[in-house]
């Protein structure tokens, strides 16, 4: 790839984002759960050995609490949506280089490209904007 190409330059850039954020989105998702289950694990255990009733709740507490953070943040959610789009750039990179699918038959191929990116990097930006309208809403409700 040309390195002074600007529309292949923006498609290798949103690959990296994409990626980067379902990475991070994962990992912020894995390791919140991961606690969650051990306190929840914990909670049974605790209370058949008679531990303080301060730790038992504190446990209950700390549940509340990162599921709370998890629905606020959406780290699944956006893991996977950021893991499809950044999959969907990739397919569209491949297709485009190996002049194949849509770019085969294209008079201008590198125009498809860019208008191709441009739309799932816009797909993208609705979905967002639309669960967090949806978030909006459902604390409204709750509120």
């Amino acid at each position: 790839m040309s390195d002074n190409d600007p529309t292949l330059a923006r498609l290798e850039d949103q690959i990296k984002w994409y990626d980067a954020r379902s990475k991070s989105n994962q990992y912020k998702f894995k390791v919140l759960k991961g606690i969650v289950i051990v306190c929840a694990a914990l909670i049974p255990f605790l209370s058949a050995v008679h531990a303080p009733e301060m730790a038992v709740g504190g446990l209950g507490i700390a549940i509340a609490v990162i599921e709370g953070l998890q629905q606020m943040n959406q780290y699944h959610s956006n893991w996977i949506r950021y893991r499809s789009t950044a999959e969907a750039l990739k397919h569209e990179k491949y297709l485009f280089l190996a002049t194949a699918g849509p770019y085969a038959a294209s008079e201008n191929p590198h125009s498809l490209l860019a208008e191709r990116v441009e739309s799932l990097a816009s797909q993208e930006h609705a979905k967002w904007a639309a669960s967090g309208q949806e978030g909006m809403q459902q604390r409204k409700k709750s509120g």
